[in-house]
This record gives structure tokens, C-alpha cells and sequence, in this order.
């Protein structure tokens, strides 16, 4: 299959705060070469399982998407289509991991998520304070 994304910018919708409607489709152009015939899908802003993207692309389908919204940001020049593709890259790729180094062991641990800075790992805060 020869995928490629198309971004579809609307100008004449009245309902939309930003003045304008983006989509962006995914179309085959193995099927034909001008949209709406080559349509394979709608890329959804976040994907998941029950999407009709997913459900076409399996397993593949974060891959795809990746590469999809990767190619068309090169070939895209408007800077809010840009922005529109670069925010969907954010939403796709995953965030790393942020390891810290435990203050008293020195081994890497990944912190809970909370108010304060976490800087002791949960084995040595269990050992030093006999707690969790």
C-alpha cells in the first residue's frame, strides 16, 4: 500500500472557536490519485484499540502513524498544519522514562509521582524507616 496523509483544512465552519476545521486523512494512492477516492481513514488525534485505524493497521498501526505523520510534516509548509503535526507526534511517541539516582544506594529507581521530589529509593526508605 502506498499511504500517504492528507491534511484537509476547512475555512467556511462557523462552529469552531479557531475559525477553521483540520483533518488529517489517510488515503492510499494505489487506489487513485485524487482524494476523496483513494479515502482509506481518518487519523484519530489519539489512538487506541476501538479505532477504525487501529482495527485496518493491527499492530502496526503506532508505527504507521509515526511515519505518516513524519512525512507529512516535511512535506506539509503551512505553520498551522505544522503545529496540527506536531502535536499529533507528541500525543504518539512515548514519553521516556525519568529514572533518578537513590541519594543513599546510588541505584536507579523510577519515582512516584506526587507533590515532593522523590530521592530515596522505596528499598532503602523501607530499611531506614521501616515503611513503604
Amino acid at each position: 500500500m502506498n499511504l500517504r496523509l492528507l491534511a484537509i483544512k476547512n475555512d467556511s465552519v462557523e462552529d469552531y472557536s479557531k475559525g477553521y476545521y483540520l483533518r488529517l486523512v489517510v488515503v492510499d494512492l494505489d487506489k487513485a490519485k485524487d482524494y476523496p477516492a483513494n479515502y482509506v481513514c481518518m487519523l484519530p488525534e489519539r489512538l487506541g484499540p476501538n479505532t477504525k485505524f487501529s482495527r485496518l493497521f493491527g499492530d502496526d498501526s503506532l508505527d504507521l502513524a509515526k511515519e505518516l505523520l513524519s512525512n507529512g510534516l516535511k512535506a506539509v509548509e503551512d505553520p498551522e498544519l505544522k503545529e496540527e503535526i506536531h502535536k499529533r507526534l507528541r500525543i504518539v511517541e512515548p514519553k521516556p522514562i525519568e529514572k533518578v539516582k537513590c541519594r543513599i544506594c546510588e541505584s536507579l529507581f523510577e519515582p512516584r509521582k506526587g507533590r515532593y521530589k522523590q530521592t530515596v529509593c522505596s528499598e532503602c526508605r523501607q530499611k531506614q524507616y521501616g515503611r513503604k
